[in-house]
């Protein structure tokens, strides 16, 4: 036997065989004490001209067939229905014996409620049927020497009997015995019918079965529960994973515009410091200036960002939003791009989320006006607050690249993360080549939940 085998080997045999057998010696055990085994089949087989198999081997059938019946106990979540075949032909030798019910005999009905727990319902009605033909052809009709029969009544009087010989003939027919002072005893029995024991032992059948087939319902039931449970665990994990990974795309997106944003300032802004490094100090100092404050601008929104992973917390600074736009604005400027700003409608509070895509959407599409628009360029940023809805325009007059290029040079996630962020809103975004050069990102964000 494999190493792997033997200890399911040993679960099995503890879970299962040792606590059936136990179950088997008790009932042996309470057979002997209550039910005086050995003396009852002794008596039967050394009864001359008794019931049943007269002589010693009537003995042996009992043994066997007890021990028959053990291995049955023992045995019987293994393979139930044989089991109980083997329990009721157990018990019908015990019977052919002329051994009348014992302990023993309640293997049958232990073995019943086995099957009716474990098999199917079909197959246990099939096979308590089966147990009660058997039972009624034990006890009425087999062709043993004498049936199984319950025990007969007697009722008993006392009278006082008469005188002469007269009394004593009627108090002989009557089967009463009459003492000295003439007080004698009469009793009458009630006969033995064979199919009195059938209703006892039918209702024991019968109720073995119901047992056995509640019990099977109420594990069903129970398996039932615990797969439902296991789905909704199952489902909760989905829905887990699925949050962690919408975070995890939200994280992506704010490290992308916060990092692609401050690093274009600063290479612009390091490449005209580096121009100008010989000829005009002045203007290289205030493109190292520049660079400081976009520098720590990016690693202030990095904090901001990081805390949302619970690496640090910032509690000095909030959200960017539109409100921000003047000193966004003004980086751009400071990196060589002029950028006019217009805002139509009344500026309204909006929610956290959309305050906050907007800036974004604009940081992205400004970011890409630096890197792609070229030299010379200039860019309008155009915030229109509309009834339950705030528009956003980014334009640019430089060289008229593609919006695949702007969104994937260089490997990028500009494009592609503001389609995210528009779709999670409800609203709606555009990003193509204007009609008179340069590029155009619209984008319209719904300021009360999703556009209708």
């Amino acid at each position: 036997m494999n190493a792997p085998a033997a200890p399911a080997l040993r679960a099995w045999v503890g879970r299962t065989v040792l606590p059936d057998a136990a179950l088997a010696c008790v009932l042996f055990v309470v057979c002997l004490l209550v039910n005086g085994a050995f003396d009852l089949v002794r008596t039967q087989a050394d009864r001359p001209g008794g019931g049943g198999w007269s002589g010693p081997g009537g003995l042996w059938v009992w043994w066997v067939a007890t021990a028959l019946t053990m291995v049955g106990v023992t045995l019987r979540r293994r393979r139930p229905v044989a089991m109980l075949v083997l329990c009721a032909l157990s018990a019908g030798a015990r019977a052919a014996v002329g051994v009348l019910p014992t302990v023993m005999d309640l293997a049958v009905l232990i073995l019943l409620y086995t099957v009716a727990s474990l098999c199917s319902r079909p197959a246990s009605l099939l096979a308590l049927g089966g147990l009660l033909l058997g039972a009624a052809w034990l006890i009425g009709g087999s062709p043993l020497d004498q049936p199984l029969r319950m025990p007969a009544f007697q009722v008993c009087s006392r009278h006082v009997a008469p005188s002469g010989p007269a009394g004593a003939e009627v108090g002989a027919g009557a089967g009463a015995g009459a003492g000295a002072d003439g007080i004698g005893v009469a009793c009458h029995g009630s006969g033995s019918s064979p199919w009195r024991g059938l209703p006892v032992l039918g209702s024991g059948l019968v109720t073995a079965w119901a047992v056995g087939y509640g019990s099977r319902n109420r594990r069903a039931y129970l398996e039932q529960l615990h797969a439902r449970a296991q789905g909704l665990e199952r489902e909760r994990d989905h829905q887990a994973a699925l949050a962690v990974a919408a975070e995890r795309g939200r994280i992506s997106r704010e490290v992308h515009d916060v990092v692609a944003h401050g690093l274009s300032l600063i290479v612009v802004q390091a490449q005209g410091a580096e121009a100008a490094l010989d000829n005009r100090p002045g203007d290289t100092r205030a493109a190292l200036q520049t660079i400081v404050a976009t520098g720590r601008d990016a690693l202030s929104d990095m904090r901001r960002v990081l805390a949302a992973l619970g690496e640090t917390e910032d509690a000095w600074h909030s959200q960017p939003g539109l409100a921000r736009l003047p000193s966004l604005l003004t980086r751009v400027r400071h990196a060589g791009t002029p950028v006019r700003l217009r805002i139509d409608g009344t500026p309204a509070a909006l929610p956290s989320p959309v305050d906050l895509s907007a800036y974004r959407i604009v940081q992205e599409a400004l970011t890409n006006v630096v890197k792609h628009a070229g030299a010379g360029a200039t860019a309008d940023v155009v915030v229109s607050y509309g009834h339950g809805e705030v528009a956003i325009e980014v334009s640019d007059d430089g060289q008229g690249i593609s919006g695949d290029d702007r969104g994937t040079a260089g490997g990028g996630n500009g494009l592609p993360g503001m389609h995210r962020r528009v779709k999670l809103l409800g609203g709606r975004l555009s990003a193509e080549p204007g009609d008179r050069g340069g590029f155009v990102v619209r984008a319209g964000l719904p300021i009360n939940g999703r556009n209708a």
